[in-house]
């Protein structure tokens, strides 16, 4: 089974627009109170433009098994891997819902599951073919009983690392939160033992050691670790 790339991504799109990347080369000049009035502009800009070309509906191509690439995913570390207590674990879903969730990962792990054979692709210019599987986060989020206010999700995780994103990426079919890799109990450095993993995003917006998901009506200040360093917010591919 052979998979055929689309020739025009929506990323490359973006590119071609001379829209997307340019809050990331504003980002680097980030002092100078031109690029902030200019970045305050494009922003919003970026993010209309690319939530118009998500349809939060649409299913990424994804790739059968013999196309996976065990070595190829790099361990990118924030700041150190934290140590969790599998077993005193809980996952919140909590914020603008009308009934918050606290998970074990027993709970959570009974959950249908979704697996899913895609390209995770890192800003760093590399890629890799990776099996993830994981509970729908769409399904966490139903049953916490999403707020007609919600439009964000915001996640904590073990380390400090903090994210956000759209609530139509968050409801995507193929964003899960993770714990296999590969078919296999997911590695503490990849992220045990939650995960973030979608194919609509690029790696920094996958955050590993998740504990916390909240859904929020507007966008927190702190938009997400790299985002707050000048990376482009909404990162879709």
């Amino acid at each position: 089974m052979s998979i055929i790339q689309p020739v025009l991504t929506r990323r490359r799109l973006l590119q071609l627009s001379g829209l997307s990347g340019m809050g990331l080369l504003l980002g680097s000049c980030a002092s100078t109170s031109i690029a902030e009035q200019v970045g305050a502009t494009i922003d919003p800009l970026n993010q209309r433009v690319e939530e118009l070309l998500l349809n939060p509906q649409a299913l990424v191509p994804e790739f059968p098994i013999s196309a996976i690439e065990p070595e190829a995913l790099l361990i990118n570390t924030f700041d150190s891997t934290p140590n969790l207590d599998r077993a005193a674990f809980r996952l919140v879903v909590d914020g603008d819902v009308a009934q918050p969730l606290s998970l074990s990962l027993a709970e959570i792990e009974s959950m249908p599951l979704t697996s899913m054979v895609i390209r995770h692709v890192c800003v760093e210019g590399w890629a890799a073919i990776v099996q993830w599987g994981g509970v729908s986060l769409r399904e966490l989020v139903r049953r916490a009983q999403p707020k007609s206010t919600a439009r964000y999700a915001y996640f904590e995780s073990a380390d400090g690392y903090y994210e956000s994103w759209d609530l139509a990426s968050t409801l995507h079919p193929q964003t899960i939160l993770a714990y296999q890799k590969n078919g296999q109990p997911l590695p503490v450095e990849n992220g045990a033992p939650l995960r973030l993993a979608a194919p609509i995003k690029l790696g920094y917006k996958q955050s590993k050691w998740v504990t916390r998901v909240t859904l929020m009506s507007q966008l927190p200040s702190k938009l997400g670790y790299w985002e707050d360093f000048g990376y482009e917010w909404f990162a879709g591919l």
